[in-house]
């Protein structure tokens, strides 16, 4: 008679990729698993097969010093990203700063959350290449941030609070 170990029983939903979410933020009370969620949902509709991705969620003290370090501008931004050199493990990071989508939102009558679910949809399509610079660049990323929020929507996947 030959003794076999039994396999090891996964989670039926196991992933093998690695969503990083990070928060140095207190603007706005927002949950990892939400973030996590959107994220997962914006990689399978988009059919991206890298492992590893990393989201901060930062203070507008941070969005500015990373701003300035790399962009010589030290105003406050919605978002920045920096894409990975191999993508097909690691797609990249996308910093994130909830205080300006409050401020945003605030002035337009918007929901901060929404308003940061879009900036984590701007800088997750600039992951994927899309530009926003030149005014048909700028066209093609709004057509594609809406498509990618109408789909968070159905899918019951955008940013929530605490």
């Amino acid at each position: 008679m030959v003794k076999t170990k039994k396999s090891p029983t996964y989670p039926r939903h196991q992933t093998s990729r690695l969503i990083t979410v990070t928060q140095t933020q207190r603007a706005l009370s927002i949950d990892d698993d939400s973030a996590e969620r959107a994220l997962s949902k914006l990689l399978q509709f988009y059919n991206i097969t890298t492992k590893e991705i990393a989201i901060h969620f930062v203070s507008k003290k941070t969005i500015c010093e990373l701003h300035e370090r790399f962009f010589d501008d030290p105003s406050p931004t919605d978002c920045i990203t920096f894409p990975s050199d191999t993508p097909e493990t690691f797609l990249g990071e996308v910093f994130i700063c909830p205080a300006v989508a409050k401020a945003y939102a605030k002035k337009h009558q918007l929901d901060p959350l929404e308003e940061t679910t879009l900036y984590l949809i701007h800088g997750f399509l600039h992951l994927l290449g899309y530009g926003d610079i030149e005014a048909e660049e700028k066209l093609e990323m709004r057509k594609e941030e809406a498509r990618a929020l109408k789909h968070l929507e159905r899918s019951k996947a955008l940013l929530a609070s605490i």
